[in-house]
């Protein structure tokens, strides 16, 4: 175990070491306006991590994608758990999901924005229908997998449904859960950025992305993205990782 994790963490500190470095190589041939270089972004981003107004829009960017992104866990996994006790629905909420998951979570932008007015509630909705999707497309692929032999016996006991759901269902779908909810993460936080950027209201990484692009401040573009791709990184290597041990962690010992 601990081996693997040497290798795991080598092979992440030398995907951090191959980007920056293409970064510099793109900085070194362009123009300083249009490609500035990794120790120029630093300072920005040391000098933003000094000021309330940072501060203020990764919280409120946090805030969203936490209602978001939980929202759509809670529907994610109880409606996939029950489509696995109830095969019509189980096929029913599957088709519209192989549907609708075509769409683009961003696509959904302008109809919330017309129905709920610009504020912090589309872009949580579209953070949750682009998180809910694979979250319940997981959960639903994992119950299909349950031994039935399991399921009868629990019948035979006496079962009922809520039963199947939290003591046999539960724990058979727990490893792809917690795959679908890592991958349910990726989709919330494109969702999350893309979002504010359109929306552009208030604060928020997104936001702060957008409007240092309307102001061609390409210094500030990259800062931006640096800590988009940090804070996306922390959570699901660190928070999500971490969450994936403790519960699965029968498999690595």
């Amino acid at each position: 175990m601990s081996l693997s994790r040497h290798h795991k963490k080598f092979a992440t500190a030398s995907a951090v070491f191959l980007i920056l470095f293409l970064w510099q190589i793109a900085a070194w041939m362009l123009p300083d306006f249009l490609m500035p270089d990794v120790h120029t972004v630093l300072i920005r981003l040391g000098q933003e991590l000094q000021t309330e107004q940072f501060y203020e829009g990764l919280m409120g960017s946090l805030s969203r994608l936490g209602i978001g992104y939980g929202s759509a866990m809670f529907f994610g996994i109880l409606l996939g758990l029950i489509g696995g006790v109830l095969y019509f629905f189980r096929s029913a909420l599957k088709s519209a999901i192989v549907i609708l998951q075509s769409i683009p979570s961003i696509a959904w932008v302008p109809l919330f924005l017309i129905l709920m007015g610009f504020g912090s509630l589309p872009i949580i909705v579209v953070i949750g229908i682009g998180a809910f999707f694979p979250m319940a497309l997981s959960v639903m692929n994992a119950t299909e997998s349950v031994q039935k032999v399991h399921v009868s016996v629990a019948r035979v006991m006496g079962a009922s449904q809520a039963d199947l759901l939290r003591r046999v269902y539960l724990p058979a779908v727990m490893p792809e859960l917690i795959t679908g909810a890592q991958l349910a993460f990726g989709n919330a936080w494109r969702a999350l950025i893309s979002a504010e950027m359109i929306v552009g209201f208030g604060e928020g990484l997104g936001r702060s992305l957008a409007y240092s692009g309307e102001i061609a401040d390409m210094t500030g573009v990259m800062t931006n993205i640096l800590v988009i791709a940090i804070l996306a990184a922390v959570i699901d290597q660190v928070v999500l990782e971490g969450i994936k041990h403790r519960v699965l962690r029968y498999q690595y010992l």
